[in-house]
């Protein structure tokens, strides 16, 4: 019986995995299995971090906010507290670009939250 040579499927599981290792210095690129653990604790760090970047951008959002309700001399809480009680539902986001760029559309929430 000849002898069959496993080359294709392992060497595509490695392949794949050597590609994902592209940018990484020395070893770590071109060794299959320092690649394979440094590949698996890049993965883990971006999932992790894909969370943590909306926590953040959720904090900027709301200290953006604070800041520009206080020009108008009311608080984070009460702002956000006004505009629910008035059934105006806008999110951090918006509130956030409007407070930067539109002072005077933000001016109007605090005003109809403040009523």
């Amino acid at each position: 019986m000849a002898r069959v040579k496993r080359g294709f499927k392992a060497r595509r599981r490695r392949n794949k995995i050597l590609k994902l290792a592209k940018g990484f210095h020395f070893d770590r690129r071109t060794k299959y299995r320092h690649a394979v653990q440094t590949v698996e604790r890049a993965l883990h760090y971006a999932y992790i971090n894909r969370r943590k970047f909306k926590r953040d951008m959720r904090k900027l959002w709301i200290v953006r906010i604070n800041a520009a309700s206080r020009l108008f001399d009311l608080s984070y809480s009460k702002l956000i507290g006004g505009l629910k009680s008035k059934g105006i539902e806008i999110n951090r986001k918006m509130l956030a670009e409007l407070a930067a760029r539109d002072i005077d559309g933000f001016k109007a929430l605090v005003e109809s939250a403040r009523k």
